[in-house]
């Protein structure tokens, strides 16, 4: 679909939040009591709106929003929907909500939304930061299980049951819930030159940021964005595709849904190769397949990110894949074993010795404290609770380290 009277450019994806199955299947960060909002998670919304806040990579007039049903088991009615520049917590900046058609997705079903254009922020486009949208819409009846991205790292908005008039003001005073989570809605496109790209990041929770900080922008792959817009690079947008709890090779199929979302594998025509514009992929994770009861050896992982990898140089991709940390003493559920250690670690000299990506980066180099064998003291906080870390997610700090070595191997724009 391209924009009538649009300047010479194509779709590109700037922002994700993939879809791992419905509400509250997963794993949210600093969630807030929801029981008020969402009393039924089998009725799901009810009659009332939602204001899902989006934080585009690059800026453009023009964007679309990429809507999901995916995790639904009845029709999902959305009405009064819109796409507006965020003002602060729950409000949008007067003026700037535009009205889209109202949707109506099937069980199962994926849907673009046409093409809306914004008033540019002012100023050189250089200097000023790229502001946060907002989707908003009022569920039509009862919307059933909700498709949701569990982690999404950043504030979003619900009315209560029965409201649906909040969605049709830039008021924030209609939206007295808030969730850490996003639904409904899983890609966000603009229109860019044709020399842009999207650069994807494909991974669990190391790239889904557990351990960051709530509404800090400051996961590795935002860190990134950043980091290229400084050197001047405004050609490549950075999309998070991580999926908290991820696995490469499980859950297996038919098991129901997983905390984790469908097994990367899986998961990859969806949330990838279905994205528009992109260019490289950076593969980061497995650790999760090695568990210490149960769980795949390294050789049996490292043969299905082969293939997964064949799959996207078919496409034309370019992929970055990255060597494991370490999660050795780890209390948290089902890490922290010498089992799981020595499968990371004879994973990642498979990797160093035959890597079947394009460039290897060795995350294990830098965020491994050699001396313990353990993730490195200086990162194992956590930045949203202000707490020690967990032994497995790095901090904010640690998000910073990723994002100076994925930096450190992207060629500079021509």
């Amino acid at each position: 679909m391209t924009p009538q009277g649009a300047a010479d450019g194509h779709w590109v994806t700037v922002w994700a939040a993939s879809a791992q199955g419905p509400y509250p299947i997963g794993a949210a960060i600093a969630q807030p009591d929801l029981r008020g909002a969402l009393p039924d998670p089998a009725r799901g919304l009810v009659d009332q709106s939602i204001r899902m806040l989006l934080r585009p990579a690059l800026w453009s007039p023009r964007f679309r929003v990429r809507l999901s049903n995916r995790f639904g088991d009845r029709t999902l009615r959305l009405r009064d929907t819109s796409l507006g520049i965020h003002l602060g917590g729950g409000a949008l900046v007067p003026g700037t909500r535009v009205t889209l058609p109202d949707a109506t997705l099937a069980p199962g079903e994926v849907a673009w939304t046409p093409a809306v254009s914004l008033p540019s922020p002012e100023g050189p486009r250089a200097t000023w930061p790229v502001p946060a949208l907002a989707y908003g819409a009022w569920v039509e009846g009862a919307s059933g299980p909700i498709t949701w991205h569990a982690k999404a790292m950043a504030t979003s908005y619900l009315s209560a049951p029965g409201d649906h008039r909040a969605a049709g003001s830039d008021s924030e005073l209609g939206f007295p819930h808030t969730t850490t989570s996003m639904l409904f809605v899983d890609a966000l496109d603009a229109w860019l030159p044709p020399g842009t790209g999207a650069l994807v990041a494909f991974g669990d929770s190391l790239t889904d940021g557990t351990a960051t900080t709530l509404n800090g922008a400051d996961r590795w792959t935002d860190v990134l964005q950043r980091e290229l817009r400084a050197a001047g690079r405004h050609d490549l947008a950075v999309v998070n595709a991580g999926i908290g709890g991820n696995q490469v090779v499980g859950p297996a199929p038919g098991a129901g849904p997983w905390r984790g979302g469908p097994a990367a594998v899986d998961r990859l025509e969806h949330d990838v190769l279905s994205l528009s514009g992109v260019r490289t992929v950076v593969w980061l994770q497995g650790i999760n397949d090695f568990g210490d009861h149960g769980g795949a050896e390294a050789d049996a992982v490292l043969h299905a990110i082969t293939g997964a990898v064949a799959r996207l140089r078919a496409r034309g991709l370019g992929v970055l894949g990255a060597t494991l940390p370490s999660a050795l003493g780890s209390a948290r559920v089902g890490h922290g074993g010498a089992r799981q250690d020595a499968r990371r670690r004879a994973f990642n000299e498979m990797l160093r010795r035959a890597s079947p990506f394009d460039a290897l980066i060795d995350l294990d180099a830098a965020l491994t404290d050699a001396a313990t064998g353990r993730l490195h003291a200086s990162f194992d906080r956590d930045s949203t609770f202000g707490e020690p870390g967990d032994g497995v997610h790095p901090d904010r700090a640690g998000h910073a380290a990723i994002a100076r070595c994925v930096a450190a191997i992207l060629r500079p724009a021509s």
